[in-house]
């Protein structure tokens, strides 16, 4: 029975990277690279990826809504306070708010924020 449970495994291990690598491939030239998105990770996950994007492109915008928005501007106070020798600095602020619909069917304005880093 060990056998079958191994054949089983097999084929859906090797179907999973395929699509993996597909929607990697689909996802890579409509993604903006310029951007970080904020949601529910770790502080300094957004810190050291602005970071990295910061290296090899003068400027990366912070977007996040909702309950996000103070995430984005620690992110982006650290950035500017914590590595002031390495020369970067706020840019753009841009906030507004978008109409979604909820789960129950009611229109809810949610707030939002883009933030844009640069290098100087």
């Amino acid at each position: 029975m060990s056998t079958d449970n191994t054949e089983t495994i097999e084929p859906t291990t090797t179907a999973e990277p395929t699509t993996t690598a597909e929607s990697t491939t689909s996802t890579q030239p409509t993604g903006a690279r310029d951007t970080i998105y904020i949601g529910k990770k770790p502080l300094m996950a957004y810190v050291t990826s602005t970071l990295i994007q910061l290296a090899n492109i003068p400027s990366v915008s912070i977007k996040a809504r909702g309950m996000s928005i103070s995430r984005a501007v620690d992110v982006a106070q650290i950035i500017s306070r914590k590595t002031e020798n390495a020369g970067y600095k706020i840019g753009d602020i841009n906030i507004g708010s978008e109409s979604l619909e909820s789960q129950d069917g009611r229109t809810r304005n949610v707030s939002t924020i883009e933030i844009v880093v640069k290098r100087n």
